[in-house]
């Protein structure tokens, strides 16, 4: 009878290492620029496919005792003979730039991949162009794609500040500017990346903007940007390759005018929209007279929502966090049950999945994510109005009890900010509420602050540039307009700007540093009307409005998706049509 043993095989590597350290046992000795370091071949052998060929390659090789290895510096030679034997190395960033030569050189693949995740660890805007064109050389595909994929990330930066920009050839720029995924707020900014990179070695560079400006969605530009910088730029306007181009782009632009007119979308190639970096979820809610399942994605750059995906079962009146690449949906209210069911949303295989439910049912439930748990706070069970609050830990699949609130809330709305959990406004079962507190971790203890303004239910709370902002909702008498920020360190709160239209029981959500409202009921009925505040214009302005009618909803922000491309607008291209007349306008 085969018996088979469960032995830990680093214990068998140590004896080694100390048989090498001792230098007992050592069949082989590696000699680099005088230097030499015994080993045993068999050890070598098995963390290296270069030893392996050189030990076997023929009978003289698997003879042979000395070996004068040339092109790699001593002390990496060290580190690779060290690892074969231990399975660990320092990375560091003194030794990084030539330890991945030397490991790729002698195919040490577990310290290739070493360096690559120490390489992806450190990844900046400084850095991040030189770390995507050190893999050109050196086979590390897994970096490769998380440099790349940073550089479009954050190529606002990037264009305007990184010196390794400067240095990029004309193919690696067009092949960056290009891509539908380049994230950028304003088209402007690609623009001013090129001249950036054209003013770097003018004589030479000047000459490769015919080919560098179709690259750029000039179509989409601010048309004021347009005509006044970019069309009156001394590089372009004397460069007789670039008259055409423009040509072209006031048509695009004539045709994409057109079209958001009569509502055909945009088929020119010079306007068609980057791809969002992040998109916003817009979840369930009640709809005309019951809950709906739908989800819509609202796509930042193309002004659009998409219908994108439906959830398990209709439900309103329920809350959403995003938290390790999941959507939750908690507790709501289908018209007939309250739930304490929670389930999440993979929104790459765009499956759901059930988890434990809460302790509570809890309808017009508050939540929020904090240091990788979420918190569910108060709501309505059917019966009551609850103060309880718990805690789920997607570690251990397990939700936890916390110390229950000073207030009883339902229609509150909560956010997170310095390590604690604020929580404001909302209903007790006989007035809205002005009170708001938070809760501490390190404490569970909840502590009131300073009221609010108004009375608040059905309002919606995020955080946004380091303060507590609280918008709309209802205050017993009427829907209401008006926004509060509330600043921790001082405990107060101040007025903010008023939305276009009153609403309650509202989505809201900040992303691409602006904060969204969405739907809600406006005091007569639910509204698909889409709203948005930009604190550096202290205004707010209006979006394209949802395609559903819907109040009690809950909206979540999801960035970085690698299937964005299925939560956006569709961006097939075609050919533009001219309307000569309106050119003519234009160039006036």
């Amino acid at each position: 009878m085969e018996y088979g043993v469960d032995d830990e095989s680093h214990l068998d590597y140590a004896i080694l290492n100390k048989l090498r350290l001792d230098g007992k046992l050592c069949d082989v000795v590696i000699r680099v620029e005088g230097f030499t370091m015994k080993a045993h071949k068999i050890v070598l052998c098995a963390s290296s496919a270069y030893f392996r060929a050189l030990f076997t390659g023929n009978l003289n090789n698997s003879l042979k005792r000395v070996y004068n290895i040339p092109g790699v510096l001593p002390e990496m030679m060290k580190i690779m003979i060290k690892y074969a034997y231990t399975h660990s190395v320092v990375v560091t960033k003194e030794n990084v730039e030539r330890l991945l030569p030397a490991a790729d050189q002698f195919c040490v693949l577990g310290i290739v991949q070493a360096c690559a995740d120490f390489l992806q660890a450190q990844l900046c805007t400084q850095n991040c162009i030189g770390i995507w064109r050190f893999t050109n050389i050196y086979f590390c595909p897994d970096l490769r794609h998380t440099a790349y994929r940073f550089i479009l990330q954050n190529f606002e930066e990037i264009g305007q500040t990184s010196q390794e920009f400067l240095e990029l050839t004309l193919t690696e720029l067009c092949d960056i500017i290009e891509k539908d995924h380049l994230n950028v707020k304003q088209e402007d900014r690609v623009f001013d990346a090129v001249l950036r990179w054209t003013a770097h070695m003018p004589t030479k560079r000047k000459s490769y903007l015919p080919q560098l400006l179709p690259k750029v969605r000039m179509a989409l530009m601010n048309a004021d940007y347009f005509m006044n910088n970019m069309k009156t730029n001394s590089l372009v306007k004397d460069n007789e390759n670039c008259k055409p181009i423009i040509i072209t782009t006031l048509r695009a632009m004539c045709n994409h005018r057109k079209t958001k007119i009569i509502g055909t979308g945009c088929y020119s190639n010079l306007c068609r929209p980057r791809l969002p970096y992040a998109v916003l979820l817009a979840i369930g809610g009640w709809s005309g007279n019951r809950p709906t399942n739908v989800i819509e994605s609202y796509d930042t750059q193309a002004n659009c929502w998409v219908t994108v995906a439906q959830t398990e079962s209709p439900r309103a009146y329920h809350g959403t966090v995003y938290l390790n690449g999941f959507l939750y949906c908690l507790g709501g209210y289908d018209a007939v049950e309250f739930f304490s069911a929670v389930c999440k949303f993979d929104p790459v295989t765009r499956t759901w999945h059930n988890v434990a439910p809460m302790h509570s049912r809890r309808c017009y439930v508050s939540v929020a994510v904090l240091h990788g748990c979420i918190y569910a706070m108060g709501g309505f069970d059917g019966y009551t109005r609850l103060s309880s609050a718990e805690r789920y830990e997607p570690t251990t699949n397990q939700w936890s009890l916390i110390s229950p609130m000073n207030e009883h809330r339902s229609d509150a709305s909560a956010a997170t900010l310095d390590g604690k959990v604020y929580i404001c406004g909302g209903f007790n079962g006989e007035n809205c509420l002005c009170t708001a507190e938070y809760y501490s971790p390190h404490t569970n203890q909840w502590t009131q602050i300073t009221p609010m303004k108004s009375r608040h239910s059905g309002l919606g709370v995020v955080t946004y540039r380091e303060e507590i902002y609280v918008v709309g909702g209802f205050d017993g008498a009427s829907r209401l307009r008006s926004m509060e920020a509330y600043n921790p360190l001082a405990d107060s709160w101040r007025q903010m700007p008023d939305m276009i239209i009153a609403r309650s029981n509202f989505g809201i959500e900040v992303m691409d540093d602006r904060l969204f409202v969405v739907g809600g009921f406006n005091g007569f009925s639910t509204t698909f009307y889409a709203e948005y505040f930009d604190q550096k214009t202290n205004e707010w302005g209006s979006i394209q409005d949802m395609g559903v009618f819907r109040s009690a909803l809950s909206c979540c922000a999801i960035p970085d998706l690698p299937n964005v491309v299925e939560y956006a607008a569709p961006r097939n291209p075609g050919s533009p049509t001219t309307e000569l007349s309106i050119i003519k306008e234009l160039t006036l």
